[in-house]
């Protein structure tokens, strides 16, 4: 596995990148063309729907930005790593845990949990 921190950066960027063009050549980069991406509010299979997903959170929440939260943890295929969302800058207002499946040193599977959500979000 490459580096734990350096992928959840990665796949954090994705998440950051408010470029189109730019935001699906990182998902083409870093993701695998079936991956899945599934939490509790939303869900999306292969690069285009991913790509959905994340415009929509970028429409929802304009000008925050997601932040790795401590140290991203990794064992073979398996990656977990916490993050936060707010503005950027600020503290952040919703806090998360992700657990991916990597394969080939990209992303097949990423799962979301939320550990923090505002009443108003």
């Amino acid at each position: 596995m490459t580096n734990a921190n350096e992928t959840a950066q990665r796949y954090l960027a994705v998440w950051n990148e408010t470029d189109a063009a730019r935001r699906r050549a990182l998902i083409a980069e870093s993701w695998i063309e079936a991956a899945i991406y599934v939490d509790p509010l939303m869900q999306g299979r292969g690069h285009a729907e991913i790509d959905g997903l994340v415009a929509a959170v970028q429409d929802r929440f304009p000008g925050f930005r997601f932040e790795l939260i401590g140290e991203a943890d990794g064992h073979g295929d398996n990656l977990r790593f916490s993050w936060g969302l707010g503005p950027a800058g600020g503290e952040a207002l919703i806090k998360g845990t992700d657990f991916a499946l990597l394969e080939g040193g990209r992303l097949k599977a990423v799962h979301g949990f939320l550990d923090q959500v505002p009443a108003a979000a």
